[in-house]
């Protein structure tokens, strides 16, 4: 797998201060994308343990809430199992931090196994799933951590408890 970027220091994407992971290749190919370079799996960088370690590094600090996951798909099937080996070392070594990961595919297909080999297993370390494809149509600068209407930001473990969709809500 490769990375588009990986930002140490990230309040855009989830509550607090994050740790940002950028993975390249997308096939969704959202029209308004703000980040279309990302779509090709050959862009940046390969993601190896050196920038596995650098991200444990980063979330080590006090101040930092959790990693957010975006791309590119980290739920791409091309890219499951690079994404699902650092989080679960993430859950290992910092059990306290929240993970968030943002698709453009639905929680409804992640957790029916539809989206690659590893999708259900990824998608049950997560805290939280942003999800659906960006719709430019129902872009909304006023949403918090989302950037259209249709996308939702559900708790993955409520969710999961409940056999239906809990939407996240900020306990801060």
């Amino acid at each position: 797998m490769n990375y588009a970027d990986i930002r140490p220091i990230d309040v855009a994407n989830g509550p607090g201060i994050r740790v940002s992971l950028f993975v390249s290749g997308c096939t969704h190919a959202c029209p308004g994308c703000f980040n279309r370079e990302a779509w090709d799996f050959a862009y940046g960088q390969p993601f190896t343990h050196a920038q596995e370690d650098a991200i444990l590094t980063h979330l080590s600090k006090p101040y930092v809430k959790g990693l957010s996951l975006l791309g590119g798909e980290p739920f791409h099937p091309a890219n499951q199992e690079t994404v699902l080996q650092l989080v679960r070392r993430v859950r290992g070594v910092y059990p306290g931090k929240d993970i968030w990961c943002y698709t453009g595919y639905l929680y409804e297909d992640l957790l029916a196994g539809k989206v690659g080999e590893h999708g259900g297993e990824l998608l049950e370390q997560l805290d939280v799933l942003v999800d659906g494809p960006f719709v430019e149509a129902r872009k909304d600068l006023t949403l918090r951590f989302r950037g259209s209407a249709n996308q939702r930001l559900i708790d993955v473990p409520a969710s999961l408890k409940a056999g239906d969709v809990v939407w996240w809500r900020d306990k801060e």
